[in-house]
């Protein structure tokens, strides 16, 4: 009850407000859609947040970056918010798949709606940096070999990563714990082989693609010390691992805090 007014406060924002362009397609699936939050002001190109949300690779919504859109877009910033598909509806290939192809879309088309293609960064918060982080790193391995792409890492400002996990293969026994069983765990990530493909922390080791991690673009991540649903150690780690191969991540910890971006 106390909540209640703050919740319907952004829930006003989110579907009334002329600032929210909700819903805008980006693929041909049905969860393949993005909300745009927008400054007052258009005077001239902003630059661009795009973020995923997170929700246990379950519940991801693209409203649930509402507040963080808002407040955002109150600094002169567009903000992106990505819905991508959750289980059961796709598992973790699909939602890395679709979280590049968002990306794509904003990079190729943003700049008709009042933003910089040449300033815009990338966020995720708790599954969301997980798959973002995927995304990127697949995206810098594809840049390295030739692949064609439709987006570049290196147009990526900053990576900003909140809450993530980074490592599948140490989430597992503590998803378990938590209420996320084993058996789903690893349904959502295709079986148990697919955990290190699918574990950023893991794969930048990897030197067959060490190349790929000079394209990454500046890398800040943060954690609360009294997060329990992915424990700080996660960011720690993984920034560990990226300055083992020459990358150059920021890692800032809270103590005592647990880091929330949505209102849900």
């Amino acid at each position: 009850m106390l909540l209640l007014p703050g919740f319907l406060q952004v829930a006003y924002y989110y579907f009334f407000s002329s600032q929210v362009r909700r819903s805008v397609v980006y693929g041909d699936q049905p969860r393949n859609r993005l909300d745009l939050h927008f400054p007052t002001n258009n005077d001239g190109p902003k630059p661009v947040v795009v973020f995923v949300t997170g929700g246990a690779w379950i519940i991801g919504y693209k409203a649930w970056g509402s507040l963080l859109g808002r407040q955002l877009a109150e600094r002169d910033i567009i903000v992106a918010c990505l819905d991508y598909r959750n289980f059961p509806q796709g598992t973790i290939s699909d939602m890395v798949k679709d979280v590049s192809q968002g990306i794509s879309f904003v990079f190729n088309n943003i700049a008709d709606y009042g933003g910089d293609p040449n300033r815009i960064y990338l966020m995720g918060q708790s599954a969301g940096a997980h798959i973002s982080s995927c995304a990127l790193l697949e995206q810098a391995v594809k840049e390295s070999t030739g692949e064609s792409i439709s987006w570049s890492t290196s147009h990526i400002k900053y990576y900003f990563g909140l809450s993530g996990g980074y490592n599948l293969l140490n989430l597992v026994d503590h998803c378990h714990n938590r209420g996320l069983y084993r058996s789903i765990f690893l349904s959502i990530m295709e079986g148990e082989e697919s955990l290190p493909v699918f574990s950023p922390e893991v794969r930048i080791k990897d030197p067959s693609i060490r190349d790929a991690s000079s394209l990454l673009p500046p890398i800040i991540l943060f954690h609360g010390t009294s997060d329990y649903s992915i424990p700080s150690d996660a960011s720690m780690a993984f920034a560990d691992a990226l300055q083992k191969v020459g990358a150059k991540p920021e890692l800032v910890l809270y103590p005592g805090k647990v880091i929330q971006t949505c209102f849900c």
